[in-house]
């Protein structure tokens, strides 16, 4: 064990912005948007069945969804594969679907497959998840700043849930900066 690794990750750590070092790394931690994940909520109970079929997570940016799909996969014990729209193509897609197409049939659990900035894929790129999101091999997060029902094709909003993130409310905004002044790096 090289003597140096515990201080170089701390570094490494401390480095990072003030909001990926503050990022949930529980459920449980995870502040605001109750109307979905509040007691008895749709996706809580989703969530806490480990039953998370595919869905859509909409809202303005800043509001959670990329963590939300970090924190559904830790809660479900889930790979999280991810792929950005904006740099990925078909061929990306096509390798992560044949991947988890074998990882199924070996018998592993499907991976969760999260799609940021899904409105950006064409209508090529999102057809090309559609056999997979059906059949379940994947389950599918998209993660979209735009209305889903103008941005995502009408076959994947069928496949999925949708769930609308809200903008954080200035309670929520005073939670977080209270645990950011309490941060070790920080405070």
């Amino acid at each position: 064990m090289d003597l140096f690794a515990d201080q170089e990750a701390d570094h490494l750590f401390a480095a990072q912005p003030l909001a990926a070092r503050m990022r949930p790394k529980k459920l449980s931690e995870f502040v605001g948007q109750q109307h979905i994940l509040g007691e008895g909520k749709l996706l809580r109970r989703l969530i806490a069945s480990g039953r998370v079929g595919s869905i859509l997570l909409h809202g303005p940016p800043g509001t959670g969804k990329t963590t939300l799909a970090h924190l559904i996969a830790s809660e479900q014990n889930s790979e999280l594969v991810t792929l950005n729209a904006i740099s990925s193509g078909v061929k990306d897609v096509r390798e992560v679907l044949a991947k988890a197409r074998d990882r199924v049939s070996a018998g592993d659990p499907r991976p969760l497959l999260f799609i940021d900035e899904i409105h950006r894929f064409n209508k090529s790129q999102q057809d090309a998840l559609l056999a997979d999101v059906e059949s379940g091999i994947i389950s599918l997060i998209g993660a979209t700043t735009s209305n889903p029902y103008f941005a995502v094709n009408a076959a994947l909003i069928s496949r999925s849930q949708l769930f609308g993130l809200e903008p954080v409310s200035v309670d929520d905004m005073r939670t977080l900066l209270r645990r950011a002044i309490t941060d070790r790096v920080c405070g």
